[in-house]
């Protein structure tokens, strides 16, 4: 008996893996070189802009799809299946709209990224419900993942689809193929069958009690307006390496999932010596560092620079947003721990990216000139204002931000809440 347990616990970590692989080999097939192909297309900076900003939106509005429907009235790897689907159809569709205007076009990414971002949360949810030990075998699940990330990248230059607008069917096809193998994944009941859908718990503003804590809102104000420089690198590094002479623009971006994995590992070790107020102070210093490469970087075109740039996202992901995750855990306490990470990713990943798409397209717009139907930006100035932006914001964190001990923190939300 215990051993048919062991091998359907090995069957599910391996469905798990899959889903896992897909669910962000189908993100990192489209979402680092749409860029480029827009670039490609000759679609203008401030539309780039706001393709980039439709993901931010949709991870707004994602909280009410997942809690008006997917936790209350359908099993979790139905829903998951249904969207996938229909957002795997979004993406085949995407190159067709791209030949009619930009217009059509940012509508579709729209409308995928509407369905797609409420399954980030769906993912977790169906695995976490399907595992005996979360906290040891999620990170080995989640791993597939970035797994998934890096070998779309390989995958989408080896292709040639750095610029093509066959890197939407691939991501599309994948994504069908996702939606078709999620219902046969794991039963997994809504989570919240039952209970009476609250606005006021989707977008967390319960946890906006935590910002009586001093600490607290210097990270939260911190996290938000770091997160509008950090924009400019995913709307637009991958069209800066491309006009750094690098053609595998999917594969060299796909370096910086790779570093993320290594610096996951080693993180642990980092954050027992350093503690939160230096990982995240490191972290933020990181994405300083980065720009400050691309800015040295665009004249002479010097490609060492470009890939340090990349290599430093894992000290820039794992440093700064794990350690905020692990940070808002702890300070938040059971009873609000779900609405704090909410009301975290609204701030972060909907309003702090989706201000910095905006103004990031309209930087690069106003640094780019064409002429005779080429059009050429300056990056050096693109990239010296988020790293001064950045920089800025680092020295507001480690001036305001007390990095006190947890407990101290929990007994000062409780009484002040």
């Amino acid at each position: 008996m215990a051993l048919n347990d062991q091998r359907l616990g090995n069957i599910v970590g391996i469905q798990l893996s899959v889903m896992m692989f897909l669910q962000f080999f189908l993100w990192g097939a489209w979402y680092v070189t749409m860029g480029p192909f827009m670039g490609e297309a000759k679609m203008a900076d401030e539309t780039i802009g706001w393709a980039y900003s439709v993901g931010p939106i949709a991870a707004i509005i994602s909280p009410f799809i997942l809690g008006l429907f997917a936790d209350r009235y359908f099993a979790t790897e139905r829903i998951l299946g249904i969207l996938h689907l229909l957002g795997g159809a979004c993406l085949c569709l995407a190159p067709y709209a791209a030949e009619q205007n930009p217009s059509f076009f940012i509508w579709v990414i729209l409308l995928h990224m509407l369905f797609y971002m409420p399954t980030l949360g769906l993912t977790n949810t169906l695995a976490m419900h399907n595992m005996t030990n979360a906290e040891k075998q999620f990170p080995l699940i989640r791993v597939f993942g970035t797994i998934g990330w890096i070998l779309a990248g390989i995958t989408i230059s080896k292709l040639s689809f750095d610029k093509s607008p066959n890197m939407f069917y691939l991501a599309g096809g994948s994504g069908i193929l996702l939606g078709l193998y999620s219902f046969f994944l794991p039963h997994t009941p809504p989570p919240s069958k039952g209970q009476k859908f609250s606005a006021r718990d989707a977008i967390g503003l319960d946890a906006l009690s935590l910002l009586k804590n001093r600490s607290f809102a210097v990270f939260a104000l911190c996290s938000f307006l770091i997160c509008i420089p950090l924009a400019a690198y995913y709307s637009f590094a991958g069209k800066f390496v491309g006009d750094s002479g690098i053609e595998n623009i999917g594969q060299t971006m796909s370096y910086g999932q790779m570093s993320e994995v290594m610096f996951m590992v080693v993180m642990p070790l980092f954050f027992a010596r350093l503690g939160v107020k230096w990982m995240l102070a490191i972290g933020m210093l990181a994405w300083v560092a980065r720009y400050g490469f691309f800015a040295g970087a665009a004249d002479e075109q010097i490609k060492w620079m470009v890939l340090s740039g990349i290599v430093l996202h894992g000290i820039c992901y794992d440093f700064f947003f794990v350690t905020g995750q692990i940070y808002t855990d702890q300070v938040s306490g059971a009873k609000i721990r779900g609405q704090a990470q909410g009301f975290l990713v609204l701030i972060t990943q909907g309003l702090g990216m989706f201000i910095g798409a905006q103004l990031s397209g309209k930087l690069v717009g106003h640094y780019s000139t064409t002429v005779d139907d080429v059009s050429t930006t300056d990056w050096n100035k693109v990239w010296m204002y988020p790293a001064i932006f950045s920089f800025t914001v680092l020295v507001i964190f480690v001036l305001l931000f007390k990095n006190q001990p947890v407990a101290q923190t929990e007994s000062e939300v409780v009484s002040e809440s």
